[in-house]
């Protein structure tokens, strides 16, 4: 039977339901399971026994710690942090023990009133998703001090801070709207990113608070759950109990989704394109380091620890571009997968286009034909990225026509030798050259632009890139980045974005130091471990947005790395960034010129120090009430 502990009344009234509190954050759920009190008299008492962790500097909020392990929060009034104390006397301070009954303020109920805020009082167990089987509460009138709820503890297990997928993937699946509602389902580095029927099915509210999950966001015209570092693991896990999802993985909003022809056409567009990056950004993210690793190893300053004509150094560099010289076949296969079309014929067709000879051709422009003095010539398609995708669109549009039009017994054979040979064709003559010369030219743009703009661009770019995050935007830049690098071997714009991921990464470092909290300085270590690591979405989602402060003060650190970045002119040679990216800011043609790796010390460094200070000194204290998930927008053109 689970253990159960008694959570006073705070004061004299009537007890309410949570869901009755004039508050959403309250009454949805999102601060913790509890109850209201609408009072009757001013004097108010410790719920609990405990100890006082936290008192608001605006004296309306007083939290407990007992010792069973529950954080209990006293709220005295709603929304009145804006009368900055005026109507509250505190009898307690942060780390006096009080016992259950005990009078720990008063709160002056008229001036409230006349303020035109509620008087009523919220209790609530805020880590009771962890501790609580449940609470029980009945709506009745009550005197100070005497019993207002019953919470029911979780029985004691081992501590085991491993998720359980399976268990994780079931509640995720669920409160999506069920295996029905789900049309397709990719991920990302940190997110599982749905396509479902109808978005309005999804529970937000509870997959916002169930442990694994760091936030729910609407986007691009998907449903992202973000989940951090342990995202592979769960999706393997949802895909183990929806196997048809991997059979069928084309997620096409439907035409009555409330969007504009243009919103939904570009929308698609952004999820064809994150759909076929995803599932490769590790392997150039590896491969980018394993380059400037071997361009480290190069460097006559640490005495050319290996020779560039090596056995060995060229053994490893065929490793590392691998992934860039056959990226077209990663890219058409996971393009195919998410357009449910036939991963083998587009990687097929991206076989076509990184064929040795064709490479060879393309590589000196050989000329295919000449129609009307116009020249067709073969193009190096090696590290191109959106000639392919199309191709994979285009071979899904035919596959599915020759499906209806050819008899069933010349399908085996005959539609993939059309589709190869018809998309193969129009890509090579038509559609490639024309995309990846726009590609090219667009990527050189932005990095004449990057470069030129030097400290004003570095401030802009490093001030805000990380906001694009919060939306899931970032995406959008994601395949401007490797086309960059694809084209010319280098990206004045990832510069930048690697401060940014550094700069949250301190803030949040500097969160986990500062406080005394055990949940918040585990959770602080472990997202600024994935910060430093390329990764900020833990940091952003877990702590830096639920207290605001925190998140700005990691753009402005950001915003003066990309400053210094911009003034030196630093560039990056691979795809990784971030302190764990510091390889990719040795040039591999010019391993001596280190201008770059500088303005990446520089400016990592700036990151860190300015946003590591500025949040110890006015981003975070322990006294702080942790606010509500970041608002999630509504997508584009759809109202």
């Amino acid at each position: 039977m689970a253990k159960k502990i008694t959570l006073l009344a705070p004061a004299d009234g009537q007890v309410i339901g949570l869901n009755k509190v004039e508050d959403q954050v309250f009454s949805a759920g999102m601060m913790g399971q509890g109850f209201g009190l609408k009072p009757s008299a001013g004097t108010v008492v410790a719920p609990v026994d405990g100890e006082v962790v936290m008192v608001a500097e605006a004296k309306h909020a007083v939290g407990f710690k007992t010792a069973d392990g529950l954080e209990v929060l006293v709220h005295m009034g709603i929304n009145t942090v804006e009368m900055k104390g005026a109507p509250f006397q505190l009898m307690v301070k942060a780390g006096d023990q009080v016992k259950a009954g005990q009078t720990i303020a008063t709160m002056d109920l008229a001036q409230i009133r006349e303020a035109n805020f509620a008087t009523t009082i919220v209790t609530l167990v805020t880590n009771a998703q962890t501790v609580l089987e449940g609470l029980d509460t009945e709506e009745k009138n009550v005197t100070a001090g005497t019993p207002g709820a019953t919470a029911y503890l979780k029985k004691a297990t081992k501590k085991n801070s491993k998720l359980d997928y399976d268990q994780l993937a079931t509640t995720i699946i669920k409160n999506v709207g069920g295996q029905e509602n789900i049309n397709g389902l990719i991920h990302c580095i940190t997110r599982l990113r749905f396509y479902l029927k109808d978005e309005s099915k999804a529970n937000d509210a509870v997959l916002q608070e169930t442990p694994g999950v760091i936030d729910v966001m609407h986007a691009a015209g998907q449903y992202q759950v973000v989940i951090g570092n342990e995202v592979t693991n769960v999706y393997d896990a949802v895909m183990k109990q929806l196997p048809e999802l991997d059979d069928n993985p084309a997620a096409t909003p439907p035409a009555n989704d409330g969007q504009g022809p243009v919103s939904r056409a570009f929308n698609n567009l952004i999820g064809l394109i994150t759909g076929s990056m995803s599932p490769v950004i590790g392997v150039i993210a590896a491969s980018g380091i394993i380059k400037g690793i071997l361009a480290l190893l190069t460097l006559p300053q640490l005495g050319s620890l290996l020779s560039p004509t090596s056995t060995l150094y060229l053994s490893v560099s065929a490793m590392a571009d691998a992934a860039f010289y056959f990226l077209p076949i990663l890219v058409g296969f996971a393009a195919a997968k998410r357009l449910g079309g036939d991963p083998i014929v587009a990687a097929t067709i991206a076989g076509v286009l990184t064929y040795p000879q064709l490479i060879t051709w393309g590589q000196s422009f050989k000329t295919m034909f000449t129609i009307f003095g116009f020249r067709f010539q073969f193009l190096n398609y090696t590290y191109s990225i959106f000639p392919m995708i199309l191709a994979a669109w285009l071979a899904k549009k035919l596959g599915d026509w020759l499906k209806k039009v050819l008899p069933s017994y010349l399908q085996m054979i005959f539609n993939p030798l059309i589709t190869i040979l018809v998309v193969s064709t129009i890509t090579l003559v038509v559609t490639g050259p024309i995309i990846q010369g726009f590609a090219n030219g667009l990527a050189v743009v932005i990095n004449n632009l990057v470069h030129a703009s030097g400290w004003l661009g570095g401030l802009i770019i490093g001030a805000f890139y990380q906001v694009l995050v919060i939306f899931g935007l970032h995406w959008g830049v994601v395949p401007l980045v490797a086309q960059q690098i694809a084209s010319t071997h280098e990206s004045a714009l990832n510069a930048i974005i690697s401060s940014t991921m550094v700069s949250q990464g301190a803030a949040v470092l500097a969160v986990a130091i500062k406080s005394r909290k055990k949940d918040m300085k585990s959770l602080g270590i472990a997202a600024a471990i994935s910060a430093f690591c390329g990764v900020t979405e833990p940091a952003i989602y877990g702590i830096n947005l639920r207290y605001r402060k925190v998140f700005c003060s990691g753009l402005v650190g950001s915003g003066v790395g990309g400053l210094i970045t911009g003034l030196m002119h630093g560039s990056m040679y691979g795809f990784t960034g971030s302190l764990i990216g510091f390889s990719s800011f040795f040039n591999p043609a010019h391993p001596t010129q280190l201008t770059s790796f500088y303005a990446f010390l520089l400016s990592s460094l700036a990151a860190i120090i300015v946003s590591f200070i500025l949040t110890w000194v006015w981003g975070y204290n322990d006294q702080m009430i942790m606010g509500k998930r970041v608002e999630k927008k509504e997508r584009p053109g759809s109202k």
